[in-house]
């Protein structure tokens, strides 16, 4: 009898377990890119503040609902080189007014810069996005500078930081007419960093569950635009290794800068002569490819 009332017990007690386990996997496929999304609404500072002009910029994007949003931005022009324009895509935290101060270094190098906020972010409108919908976030960026700004593809440099990255390969892969593609401490993939952080989701079966991929990695022998990375070697982020393997699976015109010291979010302040080389050095990489690709066209 009591063999037979402590296997009953037993018995219960892995099913409990198996039924937590069982909610919390359904929880991490619900609710990932609460996880992996960390908007701000706040918007703190303005390039103003920063001595920039710039305009305030809505743009209409569709839900898979088929809800009208808007998505929030910041046109800030140069008239230097008035051919050469950067959309910038930031990271994971925060949103366009904590990224002021990468925007002013590129405005001083003669870019004009289109910032964007993701669905969540900052003014923009909506919750918690989607790898999927930012992706159309800066499709619907892109089709603004085409359409609206009337910019040439062959002028814009896209530009992303940390998860930014991610979505600025994506979108070059699917603008193989862009000028380049710029990311800055970004990752190979969110299998990758899940990997990395280790911890409590090594318990769970991430490659069954996982669906916001960032497969950044996998997209690479897709892009046929130059490719410009730029780590911080200190970073615990996002280890600069990552940065090294998506730069030895590129195959079109690339160029890497690591940065002894600098972290996840100080690359141009630790270093600003090398950044700056590094942004003017690559420029000049995309105009020679440019006549290359015209002498044989």
């Amino acid at each position: 009898m009591m063999i037979n009332l402590l296997l009953k017990g037993l018995l219960n007690s892995v099913s409990v377990g198996v039924t937590a386990y069982l909610a919390a996997c359904l929880a991490l496929w619900i609710g990932q890119n609460r996880l992996i999304f960390k908007p701000s609404s706040a918007i703190e500072t303005t390039p103003a503040d920063l001595g920039l002009s710039y305009e305030e910029v809505w743009l209409s994007v569709t839900t898979p609902q088929g809800k009208q949003q808007k998505i929030h931005g910041w046109w800030i022009d140069s008239q230097h080189y008035p051919d050469k324009v950067l959309l910038y895509l930031h990271g994971n935290g925060g949103n366009i007014s904590h990224n002021l101060g990468p925007v002013k270094t590129f405005s001083e190098q003669g870019f004009s810069v289109f910032i964007i906020d993701y669905r969540g972010y900052g003014f923009s409108e909506g919750e918690f996005p989607t790898e999927s919908e930012v992706y159309r976030d800066s499709q619907v960026a892109w089709d603004y500078l085409i359409e609206q700004r009337q910019i040439k593809p062959q002028n814009i440099f896209i530009y992303g930081h940390s998860l930014g990255g991610a979505v600025a390969i994506d979108l070059g892969v699917r603008k193989p007419n862009a000028a380049g593609v710029i990311v800055e401490n970004t990752f190979t993939s969110m299998k990758e960093m899940v990997d990395y952080l280790g911890s409590l989701y090594q318990l769970f079966p991430t490659d069954l569950i996982l669906h916001q991929r960032f497969d950044s990695l996998g997209k690479l022998r897709l892009l046929q635009v130059p490719l410009l990375l730029i780590h911080g070697t200190e970073d615990n982020t996002v280890p600069s290794y990552m940065s090294e393997r998506l730069f030895q699976a590129a195959t079109i015109p690339k160029r890497i800068l690591l940065v002894p010291n600098a972290t996840h979010n100080n690359v141009g302040a630790i270093a600003p002569e090398q950044y700056i080389g590094a942004l003017t050095e690559f420029r000049d990489l995309v105009d020679r490819n440019q006549r290359q690709l015209a002498f044989e066209i």
